[in-house]
């Protein structure tokens, strides 16, 4: 497949020489040459079952899409896609020689580089910290929140008790909110005061909860399918509702438990689920699933971020299409927040990939943040140099830092 490196030759070639028959020998696939990198999934580097390591586009263009086997290039035997696994090793020492050696990282062709100057998530190299939760401590989560500075994570999921809260270092600190209190959890999110809110799509309701678990308040006026909410600098609530196509604004006197006022901001959108608010800027952005049609891929998706002023004027709108028109990368939204910097951070659930947006003034500045360990995204949180994202393919939490934090 390749010379095998420390052959007759190579004492001579220094450090330099040596790390790049590294590059060229083992990181790279050889059946098309580019350059693995874990943050785009089809340039994953795969293990087949004969040992032979390719990146997952090539597995793809070489296998049988009914009969999902292929012949290895190099020794011919059958192989079958579902025996393929991620090839860590390789996965390991390329973010070791980055660590020693730091090069600049070109993106595939096709996506477009950040034009402004390089600020945010986007430029903190962040590198994968932990993991916690998993099947059985959670089961099914579809929400998550991280409360104030201290890193407390807040999850909603299907279990027993359907809100959890975790420390930053993944213990489980305790559970509330029986079945007959949240009849079926969609989202969380915590208040800078600390009160812990969530939409009951079942309940068709909005619910505020104290930090340990004590009921505060039950909003249901006006809710036809609560989804996404997400909270203001002032503590306002803003809550997507998907069968109602409308964001609705509520604002809550938690110490008394009353609602103050309630009024629809935005309406005339098409099922809308996740949204996010700026706390430095106000902006509020919402991810829209509009009707289904026929990706490329053969998966049925077709969503729409919008960005709003403070004052809900239209700021920025874009769909999958428009997305892919102006960067040449696939991008399905299927969530959204924003990082300590205001700039617009988003999901690909379907690549498992998260993505910075920038700030939006002059259209998408696409950077890839995250992709390595992840299977299905679900939500995600900025804190300072931290993301935390919700994976509901393995039911946790991961934890992504800056190098240096």
């Amino acid at each position: 497949m390749a010379k095998a490196l420390g052959s007759q030759g190579h004492d001579n070639l220094g450090a330099e020489g040596i790390l790049r028959e590294i590059q060229i020998n083992l990181l790279e696939c050889k059946v098309c040459f580019e350059k693995f990198d874990p943050r785009w999934r089809d340039r994953r580097p795969q293990n087949l079952p004969c040992g032979h390591v390719l990146c997952l586009e090539c597995i793809t263009a070489l296998s049988h899409p009914l009969l999902r086997k292929l012949e290895c290039p190099f020794c011919r035997q059958l192989c079958s896609t579902d025996s393929t696994s991620h090839c860590q090793v390789l996965i390991d020492l390329q973010d070791l020689l980055l660590s020693w050696h730091p090069t600049s990282s070109v993106p595939p062709s096709g996506a477009k580089a950040r034009q402004d100057p390089c600020e945010g998530l986007a430029c903190a190299g962040l590198r994968f910290c932990s993991a916690f939760g998993g099947w059985g401590t959670l089961v099914n989560p579809t929400g998550m929140a991280v409360l104030g500075s201290s890193g407390t994570v807040v999850v909603v999921h299907d279990g027993e008790k359907r809100v959890k809260i975790f420390s930053p270092q993944g213990e489980e600190l305790h559970s509330f909110g029986q079945k007959k209190e949240i009849c079926y959890a969609v989202d969380v999110a915590v208040t800078p005061c600390g009160y812990v809110v969530v939409t009951d799509a079942g309940g068709k309701a909005v619910k505020v909860f104290t930090s340990r678990g004590y009921h505060v308040l039950t909003v249901t006026d006006c809710f036809q399918m609560p989804w996404g909410v997400d909270t203001d600098s002032r503590g306002h609530l803003l809550v997507s509702d998907t069968q109602s196509g409308s964001i609705s604004q509520v604002k809550v006197d938690y110490g008394r438990g009353v609602v103050l006022e309630h009024r629809t901001v935005v309406s005339d959108l098409q099922s809308p689920k996740a949204v996010a608010c700026c706390r430095q800027t106000g902006n509020t952005a919402v991810v829209e699933h509009l009707e289904k049609h026929t990706h490329p891929t053969g998966k049925l998706q077709h969503t729409r971020l919008t960005v709003f002023t403070k004052d809900f004027q239209r700021l920025y709108q874009a769909d999958s299409f428009s997305l892919s028109l102006q960067s040449n990368v696939r991008l399905n939204v299927s969530a959204v927040a924003f990082d300590s910097d205001g700039d617009v951070i988003v999901i690909d659930s379907c690549d498992g990939m998260i993505w910075s947006l920038g700030k939006l003034q002059s259209g998408p500045a696409l950077a890839p943040l995250v992709g390595d360990h992840l299977i299905r995204p679900l939500g995600l949180v900025s804190q300072s140099n931290t993301l935390f994202i919700l994976d509901g393919g393995d039911h946790t939490i991961k934890v992504y830092s800056a190098k240096n934090y």
